[in-house]
């Protein structure tokens, strides 16, 4: 058995320009432990950007092909040819995570207990029509649960668990979160309520404010206020958080938090040290909204680390029975606690038009587009 549909691919050519287009691809009969997936629904994340348009000159993206098979084409940078290096040439799908229902599945018990399902995946290659995919790699979605809802089901939801349960392993007992008024965010809060743990949002905008407000978030500091420090620092004495997950990377926001955490561990020392407080502080970096370099003023003592976050290698590190575990607490809560909510939908051809790039590409809260590969 074959079946016949589109993926989209992103290609860097030796001409520094980067081609986005969509290619028609025989998916193969599953193996033993494989089923096929008829892709009904995959959600544009910021992780898959990085893929998708890389380092491209946003400003330089042009349109071409046909309407059924558009191509999108930009210049990259000279400077930024290095960091892609690696896939020259290389024709890459695209696509972290999706669900659909199996409509193919292997000889074994396992993947023949999943045909006719519907199913969230993770594993790459899901901006396509079909995925050929180990069984190890999809999540049962619960009865009832559509695809479009199960489309989003490990990303977001595991980063916000991952987070939590860091916290846990790190011996933390609070947390404080960046771009907090994202659908990551919203989920992450609502983990928080639900297991009572405190929880410090960073917004940008009194929108956003206002959005996680109404989520019934309690510590909301906006970046943009003239006592953004104060409002961070007194919040962070409130909850005696020392773990922070931050969704900027670029700028100067990792060392505020850092900032704001040694002073408000330094207001509870009862003799002076040169050296701060002996409070141990953690930032984690887990995406790169701002592509500036990480700038750090050295004002929090030397009890204190900056580092990077991923979901993947905290799942490796948390283990099997672990990972079984939050993904079966996702499954229970999909139209919850880890409920996605999107601005739009959009075909797969639709993905590579210059107006929902221009969307879809600035990363924006409340911007979060789906693509229906079968439309």
């Amino acid at each position: 058995m074959t079946t016949t549909g589109l993926q989209l691919r992103s290609l860097v050519k030796d001409d520094s320009t980067l081609e986005v287009s969509l290619v028609e691809l025989e998916f193969p009969e599953p193996g033993a432990d494989e089923v096929l997936v008829r892709i009904d629904a995959t959600p544009i994340n910021p992780s898959d950007l990085a893929l998708l348009v890389g380092p491209a000159d946003p400003a330089s993206f042009r349109a071409g092909g046909t309407p059924q098979r558009p191509v999108l084409t930009a210049d990259i940078p000279a400077a930024a040819m290095k960091m892609v290096a690696g896939r020259l040439g290389e024709s890459l799908p695209v696509g972290n995570e999706g669900a659909g229902v199996v409509v193919a599945a292997g000889s074994s018990s396992a993947a023949q207990a999943l045909l006719g399902r519907t199913v969230g995946m993770v594993g790459g290659e899901m901006y396509a029509q079909y995925r050929c995919i180990n069984v190890q790699q999809c999540l049962p979605l619960e009865e009832g649960t559509s695809a479009a809802e199960g489309a989003s089901c490990f990303v977001n939801p595991l980063t916000a668990l991952g987070m939590v349960e860091t916290m846990r392993m790190e011996g933390h007992k609070a947390l404080v979160h960046t771009a907090a008024a994202s659908n990551l965010g919203q989920m992450l809060n609502r983990v928080c309520i639900a297991d009572g743990v405190e929880l410090v949002n960073i917004v940008r905008k009194p929108e956003q404010e206002k959005i996680l407000r109404e989520l019934g978030a309690k510590y909301i500091v906006n970046s943009s206020s003239d006592g953004f420090m104060d409002e961070l620092t007194a919040a962070l004495k409130a909850t005696g958080a020392t773990l922070a997950f931050d969704a900027t990377g670029g700028g100067k926001l990792a060392s505020q938090i850092l900032s704001c955490m040694e002073a408000a561990a330094a207001s509870n020392m009862k003799v002076y040290n040169r050296y701060g407080s002996d409070v141990f502080k953690q930032v984690y970096i887990y995406g790169g909204l701002d592509r500036g370099p990480t700038t750090l003023t050295r004002n929090f003592g030397f009890s204190w680390s900056l580092g990077g976050w991923l979901l993947f290698p905290f799942l490796q590190k948390a283990g099997p029975e672990k990972t079984m575990e939050l993904r079966s607490r996702v499954a229970r809560e999909i139209k919850t606690t880890f409920a996605s909510h999107y601005t739009r939908e959009i075909s797969l051809p639709q993905v590579l038009s210059l107006e929902a790039l221009a969307v879809y590409g600035k990363q924006a809260t409340g911007e979060k587009f789906l693509i229906r590969p079968q439309l």
